[in-house]
């Protein structure tokens, strides 16, 4: 396993983070356990949680993941050998979480971390990330940009000075971003520096061989202010696996079981890229699902790749991508399928 380091800090995070977001929903505690076993014992130190988990969000299942990290935590006593991350609801109408409209205030953040701390039995997290923006803003999905002046959003001082409470309390070291533009990024870092308040260590936005657009304006931040990517969603939903070209639905597959929510990554164009990405592989000998992880590891602005796996057998695939160096016609193919069809599902 590679390890990198995570922003500015003396923490270093194995390049592949184990994402948890089906757990609760399509994978049982049980399951959750042993892929947290298997990764521990693969080199992965570094896990991403969130209280929204899992996805999609329902009062009813709410908070599964982070306590089946709990109950591991609990069993196995492992506490000190992994980087623990989990991340606060944005703005939102999920009235479950707080009896109203979720905002990032104080309080609510607050409330949040004390709740996932809770569920996850331990007193501190390594990383905690503002998980989309109180503002309105482009985000999950939105390319473009569209300014509402009437919008009321949380100060981003506001906001910053909470986390540096809970950061001086000793219940988070670091924080960081998540859906993040390139204004918010460098907001929150210029009022770091000017405030001498925690600095933002890592921006947790989508990247895949479908969606690109992190490389438009947050590539250079991530480099320059080393405040690196933790790229999310790197296998689209697992459309770029192939296996849903045709038509297929595989049985117990996310996009089987909740494509008429997420339908990003199953527009025209992305089939057509898909379509295109998945040949590539074939020609050259790889795995598809493995050239799009290992396509994402070796970005220089990419801290950790973020996996999510509902099988064993998804999970041992995923992580030995780690160990794949792409051809360079294999790179050379994906950059003329991207400047012919760019970012068909940003």
């Amino acid at each position: 396993m590679e390890y990198r380091p995570l922003g500015r800090t003396d923490l270093k995070v194995s390049a592949i983070c184990l994402g948890t977001m089906n757990w609760g929903e399509q994978n049982t505690e049980q399951e959750a356990h042993e892929q947290l076993d298997y990764a521990l014992d693969a080199g992965i130190n570094f896990i991403d949680t969130a209280e929204l988990y899992p996805v999609p969000p329902k009062a009813e299942t709410q908070g599964n993941t982070e306590s089946y990290i709990g109950t591991w935590l609990k069993a196995c006593g492992n506490r000190d050998k992994v980087i623990l991350a989990s991340k606060v609801t944005g703005r939102s109408d999920m009235e479950w979480f707080r009896g109203g409209e979720t905002r990032l205030e104080g309080k609510q953040i607050k409330v949040a971390l004390e709740n996932s701390l809770k569920r996850m039995q331990t007193d501190y997290l390594d990383l905690y990330q503002l998980h989309w923006p109180d503002r309105s803003s482009n985000y999950f999905g939105q390319l473009g940009y569209t300014h509402d002046p009437t919008d009321d959003f949380i100060f981003l001082e506001d906001q910053l000075e909470v986390l540096d409470s809970l950061v001086r309390s000793g219940k988070v070291r670091y924080v960081g971003v998540s859906n993040e533009t390139p204004w918010g990024t460098a907001r929150f870092l210029a009022i770091s520096e000017e405030r001498g308040w925690p600095r933002m260590v890592s921006i947790q936005n989508p990247y895949n061989l479908l969606n690109r657009s992190f490389e438009v304006g947050l590539a250079e931040i991530a480099i320059r202010e080393q405040c690196g990517l933790l790229a999310y969603s790197p296998l689209g939903f697992g459309v770029l696996s192939g296996k849903y070209l045709g038509g297929e639905l595989p049985s117990g597959a996310r996009l089987t079981l909740f494509g008429d929510i997420f339908t990003r990554y199953t527009n025209e164009r992305a089939v057509a890229a898909t379509r295109a990405y998945v040949a590539i592989a074939k020609e050259n000998g790889l795995d598809p699902s493995q050239m799009a992880l290992a396509y994402v590891n070796s970005r220089p602005f990419v801290t950790s790749n973020i996996i999510g796996a509902t099988s064993m057998a998804q999970l041992v695939a995923d992580i030995a991508s780690i160990d794949v160096t792409l051809p360079e016609q294999a790179l050379q193919a994906i950059e003329a399928v991207h400047g012919h069809n760019p970012n068909p599902s940003p």
